[in-house]
């Protein structure tokens, strides 16, 4: 189930693609109407979040384009514009929900999910239990790595972060995230000083001078480039 996020807070939007993903989805994000409408013509989705005010353009009238370009498609404007007038004019347009900032994560997703069943489409994808470029091999199940010819010892918190990471290629991941994903089964504290060694470390195992994997943006998280 592919979901395309259309929001220009890039912190939500990691979020809202973490969020989802890690509930059996599919996502990929836009950060204005340009892209969003590109994407729309040439890639396939089964639901659409959609912001009101981007950074080039209106959300409303990007429903218009959406609701043009592929009519069965559902939308559910996610945005802090509640006055009575602008959730009329949603759902005038074709929108299927209607949700205001600030919302609580687990309602957006039974929304998500009665909307995608209302639509007949309930199949997710389960999440992959093994990432590998041809030198980098990871595998979840078994709690294994490999770079190259050889076997490494990674620690259960650096899989998580691993799994994390590549679940989410090519989106920032804030570092809140990372250090809720951090936070063990015990209850222990992790601090952001334990997560900046930790990825050093995690960094200095997979990566060597011509595999780069984990790129850091700088006040926000970090990427998984994927070995680009």
């Amino acid at each position: 189930m592919r979901i395309l996020v259309i929001e220009d807070d890039l912190a939500l939007s990691a979020g809202l693609c973490y969020e989802l993903d890690n509930s059996g989805y599919l996502t990929v994000a836009a950060y204005n109407c340009r892209k969003a409408e590109q994407l729309i013509r040439e890639d396939r989705f089964d639901l659409a979040l959609l912001d009101v005010n981007l950074p080039d353009g209106n959300g409303f009238d990007l429903c218009r384009i959406i609701k043009q370009a592929r009519p069965k498609l559902p939308v559910i404007f996610l945005t802090a514009n509640d006055l009575e007038q602008d959730v009329l004019d949603g759902f005038d347009l074709g929108a299927e929900d209607y949700v205001t900032k600030p919302f609580h994560m687990q309602i957006l997703l039974r929304r998500v999910e009665a909307v995608l069943r209302r639509a007949g489409k309930t199949e997710k994808e389960p999440p992959a239990e093994q990432w590998s470029d041809g030198f980098l091999t990871l595998d979840f199940a078994t709690l294994t790595a490999r770079r190259g010819e050889e076997k490494l010892s990674i620690t259960p918190n650096e899989y998580k972060l691993l799994r994390t990471l590549t679940e989410n290629a090519g989106r920032i991941l804030t570092r809140q995230i990372l250090l809720e994903k951090l936070w063990d089964s015990g209850g222990n504290f992790i601090d952001d000083h334990t997560l900046t060694v930790t990825m050093n470390r995690l960094r200095s195992k997979i990566e060597d001078d011509a595999h780069s994997y984990i790129q850091t943006v700088r006040g926000m998280g970090y990427i998984w480039k994927g070995g680009q």
